[in-house]
């Protein structure tokens, strides 16, 4: 295995990272976003405000997203065991 499939690894690996936790990322800054608007309308700065709306979608977008999530990780995984395959002797 040389330096450039051992980047290709390492990229590979980043851009699953961002896919897997791109929806819940952006359901978080949506709500916060709505949350935040709603309190400077009504000038109401209570804190778990702001926390149960945000974990709750991003626990129903987790749960949403899960089967598509675990498709992309069995996807890595196997490329990546296909990889080590290939050098090992």
């Amino acid at each position: 295995m040389n330096a450039a499939e051992v980047i290709d690894i390492g990229r590979d690996a980043l851009i699953v990272t961002l896919l897997l936790s791109g929806p819940m990322l952006i359901a978080g800054l949506l709500i916060g976003l709505i949350v935040g608007v709603f309190q400077a309308v009504t000038q109401i700065h209570e804190m778990t405000l702001t926390f149960i709306p945000k974990i709750l979608v991003m626990l129903l977008v987790f749960l949403a997203t899960l089967p598509w999530m675990l498709l992309k990780l069995v996807e890595y995984s196997a490329a990546v065991f296909n990889l080590i395959s290939k050098v090992t002797p």
